[in-house]
């Protein structure tokens, strides 16, 4: 099975629709247990510990520059918010606090950085710096979305079997590797029910717009002041769907498009990555130095592609004991595309893979994976798996994929085998997905600055402006960014910075279509 974890950065689909009735009796989303109302908790906000190995480990979070700690703490939802006098769980949560004068400062702001599966709590103290502004006037928060890294995780395969997953053929070119690859879907997916059964009906994305909700009243606020990145901005759109009056200052950016289903979705992101690739070659045979990899961009292309062939048939020594496998190597190709910085990585990994090396390549291949250096997994495989299949409705047969990998191909000869058979992660899934794509209509909410990058491979441009119209005549209001990798933000252009900025500190938005370059 295809990795999902960039493949399914973008095929992110859920409903607040087809739960509404479900959730009905929720209200405004209060929650309750046997304690109590659990929007009254006080939240105990300690010095953080180190990542736990399902937040993909390493060291506590150092200080910020200014001497500010990070702080942690765990707030109680309900398991079920259709039950919320029932069970609970425990959300992880992280902050730096505000470090301007308390009188100016607005509240909390809110992040979640995408994936679906990706740990808030470890990722927004490696971003801390590039928010220092934002500081000035709120407190930067963040949180492990549940079945995330502390948040009630879930858990599927162990992993020394995370190592074979990862290293079988993604891609089957005839009957019997098909069926391995199927087998080998269900293998994985019979493990996330056996180890996960209380938590897997409870992870869809309209549960943790509800967590979210609960946070903002925990915290305090009136109203929630948000950043969504990559999935974040799903999961902000369905927050504005559920509550449009309780949206504060929100940006969105590496803009999911709603409108689309997962293979839509999966086809979008075929085209993205090319168009990255593409990119990547036009770039390193166009500066004045001479490009290692090849004298033409076909011939960049061509020579991975080539690459990527013979090790299907014969893999190279990787980090042993394992070895770079075909499937390793288009991962860790895709993982240096998020990001332009990362094209150096590309360039010297390809190169010491053609003299028979695959150490960088399975490097890139393991940050994608969340594989740390000792080994462990983080739970981002298993939490997207679960997140995303108990959102999306559609479940593909390989007979379905089988016919549909010609377009894939055509829209990626390096990518589209590998996203095409993608598409096979929620066939055998133990709950059924909610729908064919988000409802994110969100009619009365305050302006959200909804940001695209042209050069986005993940979440492709056009994801912006249907998620513009998506949201509503007079809520979304669209920025453009003309650059290079997943997001807009953290490409540090003082355009797009100054642009989010001026909406989250003054709210002062910009021109709706205005540009940066």
């Amino acid at each position: 099975m295809a990795n999902p974890s960039w493949r399914r950065a973008a095929v992110l689909m859920t409903t607040a629709t087809v739960l509404s009735g479900l959730l009905a009796g929720c209200g405004d989303g209060a929650a309750h247990d046997g304690n109590g109302d659990l929007t009254k908790q006080e939240l105990d906000w300690q010095d953080c510990p180190a990542p736990s190995a399902a937040e993909g480990g390493g060291s506590a979070p150092s200080p910020l520059p200014n001497g500010t700690a990070w702080q942690c703490a765990t707030m109680k939802a309900p398991l079920d918010w259709a039950k919320p006098k029932g069970d609970t769980i425990d959300l992880a949560l992280i902050r730096a606090k505000a470090s301007g004068p308390a009188d100016k400062r607005i509240g909390s702001l809110v992040f979640n950085f995408g994936g679906p599966g990706g740990s808030g709590v470890s990722t927004l103290p490696a971003f801390g710096e590039d928010y220092a502004a934002l500081r000035t006037r709120y407190d930067l928060v963040s949180f492990d979305p549940r079945g995330v890294g502390r948040s009630a995780p879930v858990k599927c395969e162990s992993d020394a079997q995370l190592d074979a997953f990862f290293q079988q053929d993604a891609t089957p070119d005839d009957s019997a590797e098909r069926t391995d690859l199927v087998n080998r879907t269900k293998q994985f997916n019979a493990a996330c029910e056996n180890n996960s059964r209380k938590v897997l009906p409870h992870v869809r994305t309209t549960d943790a717009a509800r967590d979210m909700d609960l946070m903002r009243q925990v915290l305090g606020d009136d109203k929630l002041h948000y950043f969504g990145i990559s999935y974040g901005t799903e999961l902000g759109g369905v927050y504005a769907h559920l509550f449009p009056k309780h949206v504060g200052r929100a940006v969105f950016d590496g803009v999911v498009d709603p409108t689309q289903n997962p293979e839509q979705s999966a086809l979008g992101q075929t085209r993205g990555f090319q168009l990255a690739l593409d990119n990547f070659a036009e770039d390193c045979t166009s500066k004045t130095t001479e490009c290692p990899i090849g004298d033409t961009p076909q011939e960049v292309k061509d020579r991975i592609a080539k690459l990527l062939a013979d090790l299907e048939k014969k893999p190279i020594p990787g980090i042993l004991p394992r070895q770079l496998t075909q499937t390793a190597a288009t991962n860790g190709i895709a993982q240096s595309l998020y990001s332009k910085d990362f094209w150096e990585y590309l360039t010297e990994g390809l190169q010491e893979a053609y003299d028979g090396d695959g150490k960088i390549l399975m490097l890139l291949s393991d940050s994608m994976n969340g594989r740390s250096e000792n080994g462990e997994y983080s739970n981002i495989t298993a939490a997207n798996i679960a997140i995303n299949c108990a959102d999306d409705k559609p479940r593909y047969t390989p007979d379905f994929v089988q016919q549909r990998v010609p377009e894939f191909r055509a829209a990626s000869p390096l990518f589209g085998d590998y996203l095409a058979w993608g598409m096979l992660s929620c066939t055998d899934w133990a709950v059924p997905g909610a729908a064919d794509h988000p409802d994110v209509s969100a009619p009365g909410s305050a302006p959200i600055l909804v940001v695209g990058n042209t050069g986005d491979p993940a979440t492709p441009y056009e994801g912006a402006r249907k998620m513009v119209d998506a949201l509503g005549k007079g809520v979304g209001v669209q920025l453009t960014y003309k650059g290079q990798g997943h997001g807009a933000y953290d490409s540090k252009n003082k355009c797009v910075q100054s642009a989010v900025n001026g909406y989250l500190l003054d709210g002062k938005l910009p021109k709706a279509g205005a540009v940066c370059s």
